[in-house]
Order: structure tokens, then sequence, then C-alpha cells
């Protein structure tokens, strides 16, 4: 009887809004998938739903919706509610930067603070992103942040490496839909240990970061993510050791390396005190990017 009343008497797009809004208050969803609000989720899921700009809310508030496209919107904004699952698993795509990329369970869902970088002047990640000939993403997933800095650096080649063959696969689908099969490379490797003695003029890294017990504590739409993609250890920065201690071997000369660690800065840099971090903030993150330059990666013999 709920969802008949609902469908029948929600006609115009802000009826669904507030409809949607409502409900996911009311079902305490968690966020953090490319939005931050109910009022955010429900708008991406309304408007990807409708087939409309999903950066374009306002023009459409007061259209009236047809009975099938009542349905339709009422259907997935119960799926979130029953499922938990991020939206973007819902949709099947996600937004970084202004560019879609598509997304299911088999790889994390895109949100990386590198983007936003990529898609800036690039400062303190190439001193001139003219002269970046290769490019390597370290645990691509999805494969967008190799997409954004191929679009980003034209004359660049970009390797993207991934343990998960299944996210390769999705990767694979997001190369082809932006037609840069021949300058994006997908090669399934354990960090580095697949791509031999190849050398990059920048490395790309949104390595898992999140600490044991952070990721016990998971709601369940980060726990709808591969947990691999997640898990970073006891305290979160396994990966990030391991990046640091092989990266200087896979440099040009003036190559960077670039690695997004959530919020394990100080404890990073307490461990490796020698090290010149440069962090490099957002609009949305303060401290969870370095850039290292290859002239500054001498670990001084730490493990």
């Amino acid at each position: 009887m709920a969802e008949i009343d609902a469908i029948a008497h929600l006609i115009t797009v802000r009826d669904w809004l507030r409809y949607a809004v409502s409900r996911f208050n009311a079902a305490g969803l968690v966020y953090g998938h490319g939005t931050a609000t109910a009022l955010d989720e429900a708008a991406f899921l309304i408007l990807h739903t409708l087939h409309l700009p999903i950066d374009q809310l306002e023009p459409w508030l007061d259209c009236r919706l047809l009975a099938a496209e009542r349905q339709a919107v009422h259907r997935i904004v119960e799926q979130r509610i029953a499922t938990r699952k991020p939206a973007p698993y819902l949709t099947g795509q996600a937004w970084v930067q202004g560019q879609a990329f598509h997304v299911d369970e088999r790889v994390i869902v895109p949100r990386s603070y590198i983007g936003e970088l990529l898609a800036g002047d690039l400062e303190g990640m190439a001193p001139d992103p003219g002269d970046v000939q290769s490019v390597l993403d370290l645990c691509t997933g999805s494969g967008c942040l190799a997409i954004l800095a191929a679009l980003r650096l034209e004359h660049a080649h970009v390797d993207a490496a991934d343990i998960s063959r299944d996210a390769l696969a999705v990767a694979e689908i997001n190369v082809r839909d932006y037609g840069l099969e021949d300058r994006i490379s997908l090669i399934c490797s354990d960090l580095f240990a697949g791509l031999e003695a190849r050398r990059y003029d920048l490395i790309l890294a949104n390595p898992p970061y999140v600490d044991a017990e952070a990721v016990a504590a998971f709601p369940p739409e980060y726990a709808a993510e591969p947990k691999l993609a997640h898990a970073g250890g006891t305290d979160g920065l396994d990966v990030v050791r391991s990046i640091l201690r092989e990266a200087a071997e896979h440099l040009t000369p003036r190559g960077m390396l670039v690695v997004e660690i959530g919020r394990g800065r100080s404890l990073l840099e307490r461990e490796f005190p020698d090290l010149p971090f440069l962090w490099l903030d957002t609009h949305a993150s303060e401290g969870e990017v370095f850039a290292l330059a290859r002239s500054g990666l001498d670990l001084g013999g730490q493990p």
C-alpha cells in the first residue's frame, strides 16, 4: 500500500527528491561514494534514473513524471535502502572530475583526490607536464586515474597495474569506452612485481590504506566494496611502505611518486623522518596525498 501511495501521490521531481531524502534519513544510510549527504545521493539517483544531467537539478524540480518514470525512481530509491549498496553500483556509473566511468562490485567506487590534482596545474606532481612520457597507475581499480592521466598528459603512455584480474576487467571496459587502448596498457601485477625493469616519469598510487580496525567496523556501503581495495594492514600503511621501498627502482631520474594515504600522515612522517614529503592538498582534502621526487626517495637503510 505504501508503494502504491508513493507512486500515486509523488508527481514532480521535487516531490520525489523530498521523499527520497526522508527515506534515506530514516534508514540511516551512509554516504561517501561520490556524494556526501542524503540530498546529494537522492539527486544523483533521481537524475540518473530519469536520464538527466547529474549536475543540473534546478531546471527539472517542477517537472512532472510519467507513471513509468515514477515507478523507476521509486524502485531505485527502495533498492538503495534495501541493499545498502553504494549508489554507483546501482547505476553502474561513477563520476570523477566530470568524467563518467563504468563501475560494478568487482572494483572500489573511484573517489581519489588524485583525480582533482590531475585536473589542476600538476604543481608538485610533474616539473614539466609536457615532458612526461611514461606514467604508472598502481592499484588502478576501475582505471579512472589512468584514464584521467592519459587525457591530461597527451604525450604519455600509461601502464595501469592491479593485482585483481576482476578489477582489470572493469578497467578494460573503461579504457575501451574512452578509446585509449593504444595509450593505456593494463597489467596484472602485485605492485611492482610484474613490471620488470620499467621506469616512469610519474607514478600514481591510490593503494589500500584503511586500518584493520576500521575495515572491521565498515558500514554496509563500504563493506560492499572489495575488501582487497581497502585493507592496508594493522595500521593501514603496509602497502604504502612497500611502495616507498620499491618506487625508486621504477622512476626515471626526474621522476615523481604521488600517493594517496588517507589519514596516515603523522604516522608516516614519524616512521620516515628523512623523506621530504610534499603534501598536495585539494579542495576536499588536507595532508592525504604526498609527492616525492626520485632524488628524495632514499630510505637510508630503513626496512
